[in-house]
């Protein structure tokens, strides 16, 4: 038995709900971490199915990967730093242009324990991009490294249910 605490069942439904989604949309999803190191793609090629709609990640932990992988402008990496709604943003068009999805998701921020970038443990930003925009959520999350982690994990799978099911209102 491994050491690993077992992702919450909020978190497995998330990806779930996301996956079915996406699937039933003809969708591709492709996903750009940053403080979750992975974490997204792992909730979602965990659900059996997963080949049908997920192409990709990229771990961009370094600033200068934004930079150089997803085209996140370095400029603003520079006066913002990596902790910022608008880079978070750029990354999820940056991963869906690069893997060629339908849909880029994105993740940076502050896991802990101790504070980053001038920004305290816990500051996130999540984001999805869509052709039919782009839609981005801050965060302020408590807990321990993993927790913000998974916080972090859960809301962005949730911001992309809750864009795929706006998109079916149109």
């Amino acid at each position: 038995m491994s050491g690993a605490a077992p992702e919450s069942s909020t978190l497995v439904e998330a990806a779930r709900c996301l996956l079915s989604a996406a699937q039933e949309r003809g969708l591709t999803i492709a996903v750009a971490e940053s403080l979750t190191g992975g974490g997204v793609v792992s909730a979602l090629v965990g659900v059996p199915g997963a080949s049908a709609v997920v192409v990709g990640g990229v771990v961009a932990y370094a600033t200068r990967i934004k930079a150089e992988l997803l085209g996140v402008d370095a400029e603003r990496l520079a006066r913002t730093g990596p902790v910022d709604g608008e880079v978070a943003e750029q990354m999820a068009r940056g991963v869906a242009r690069l893997m060629g999805a339908d849909l880029g998701l994105a993740t940076t921020g502050v896991a802990g324990p101790g504070p980053a970038d001038g920004h305290p443990a816990g500051t996130v930003h999540v984001a999805v991009a869509s052709p039919w925009g782009t839609v981005r959520r801050r965060l302020s999350l408590e807990g321990d490294r993993s927790v913000v982690r998974e916080g972090a994990t859960t809301a962005v799978l949730a911001l992309a249910v809750g864009l795929l099911d706006a998109s079916a209102d149109r």
